[in-house]
This record gives structure tokens, sequence and C-alpha cells, in this order.
């Protein structure tokens, strides 16, 4: 099974950008998007149908043009669970799971911490969807959590580890919270295949930063333990233009 996660940073600029030529070269059975910022009604799903992909499920935020996930899928789910079920988790539409035979498939948006009240937001959020994740695996042992988790975890990830210390996105809370939710259960796949690889899925737009290949590592596919010798092949695809970000992808055997 071969699943990709990407935040788009807009589906509809990165429609104008190629991304459905690219989605169909590069064929994921399923594939996690982030960051949407569109609703539904806004977008022409027929597009998505033609290029393989009937199963579609979209979960935007009540704010237009803002935040929003989406799984779609060759194969049909036998559930599909939007949100939470907590409020103040779900008003900015950052979880939505399928949930099929062998593995259930998360798409997870973090929020970032851009300011004092969002970095705070960020860290109720980190810990409620802790808490919900510990009662999930309860129920469904083999999740894989897909998406853009706006955290570097070790100084691999991030270009000036020194540097950005001080930044929201590789703050010492933030990368002991991923280090203990990894420790919690779960495999960071990318790590378990790429010890020692130095490789990023984030730049900022800014000062030529993915020329220079000054970027971060802020997305993820995290499986569950117990699936983890089924971890065949994990890979960041730098190739890809279409946001500021680039997919990553995950092969994980049935």
């Amino acid at each position: 099974m071969k699943i990709i996660s990407y935040n788009v940073n807009g589906i509809r600029a990165a429609i104008n950008k190629g991304f459905l030529d690219w989605l169909k070269a590069a064929s994921p059975d399923v594939i996690c998007l982030q960051e949407i910022k569109a609703l539904k009604e806004q977008l022409d799903l027929a597009v998505f149908e033609e290029a393989g992909y009937k199963h579609h499920y979209w979960f935007s935020a009540q704010k237009k043009g803002y935040s929003g996930v989406a799984v779609l899928s060759k194969s049909k789910p036998n559930h599909i669970e939007y949100g939470t079920g907590i409020e103040s988790m779900d008003f900015e539409g950052r979880n939505l799971r399928v949930d099929f035979d062998n593995c259930s498939i998360m798409s997870l948006y973090l929020p970032s911490g851009t300011n004092i009240a969002r970095l705070e937001h960020k860290l109720e959020y980190m810990a409620m969807f802790q808490d919900y994740i510990n009662n999930l695996k309860e129920t469904i042992p083999n999740l894989i959590i897909c998406g853009d988790y706006n955290i570097c975890h070790e100084e691999i990830d991030i270009h000036n580890p020194k540097g950005l210390k001080n930044v929201s996105g590789f703050l010492p809370v933030e990368r002991e919270w991923i280090g203990a939710f990894i420790n919690n259960g779960f495999v960071d796949s990318f790590r378990f295949i790429n010890p020692e690889k130095q490789q990023y899925s984030w730049w900022s737009y800014r000062a030529n930063a993915r020329a220079n290949n000054k970027g971060w590592r802020l997305d993820y596919a995290m499986v569950a333990k117990p699936l983890q010798e089924n971890i065949k092949r994990a890979v960041i695809l730098q190739d890809a233009v279409h946001s500021d970000h680039c997919p990553i992808l995950l092969e994980i055997e049935h």
C-alpha cells in the first residue's frame, strides 16, 4: 500500500501548478492532504475522480480559505471519521480518518504557533490530541497518522538548529511533545528507514530558502508500533513543487 501525505498550501493553487498530473504519475493508493484552504463545494470534484480517486473525503475549516484536510483513496474505506468530536480541535478542520481492513489512516494538520495566542492553542491541541490518540489506539491499534505536525523533532530535522531553537516549530516543549508522542507507541517511518538522512519537507518562501535547502522536516507518517515490521519504504519527494511543503511517501505491506 502506497500512502502519500502532502500539505498543498491551497488545493486550488496546487491544481493550477500541475498537482493533478503529478498525482496521476505518483499514483498512491491513498493521499492525505492538509491545508486545502477550500470548501468541498468550491471544488470540481470530478477532476479527482478522473485522476483515479473515486473515494474522496473533505473536512474543511469553518473559516473560509483556511486550514482543512482531505483524504483521497482508490478503494472505498470501511468507515470515515470526520474530526475528533472535540469542538476546540475540529472547528479548523484538522483531522480526518479513513479505516480499512488492515489499517486506519489519518490526515492530520497540527496548528502552527505563529504568535503567543496560536502557540497556546497549539500546545493545548497537542495535549488533547495525545489523549485522543491514547483512547483511539485501544480500539484501532493499526493507526497511521500522516500529516503536517508543524514540529521538527531533532537537530537533524532542521537546517539551523542553534539559531532556530527559540522559534515555534523547534521549541523544546514542542520537540519534547513529539518525542513523547513517538515513544508512546509510534514509529517515525522516515527516520526508521533513514536514520542518518538530513532531508526537509518545508521551506520558507523567503530568502530563496528552497533553492538553498534551508528547510525543516515538519511532515511525518507516524506508524503505530504493531505495523513497524510492515514499513517497506519512506521517502521525502522533494521534486514536487506545488507548495511550500513537499509530499512524503510511505509504503507499507498489507
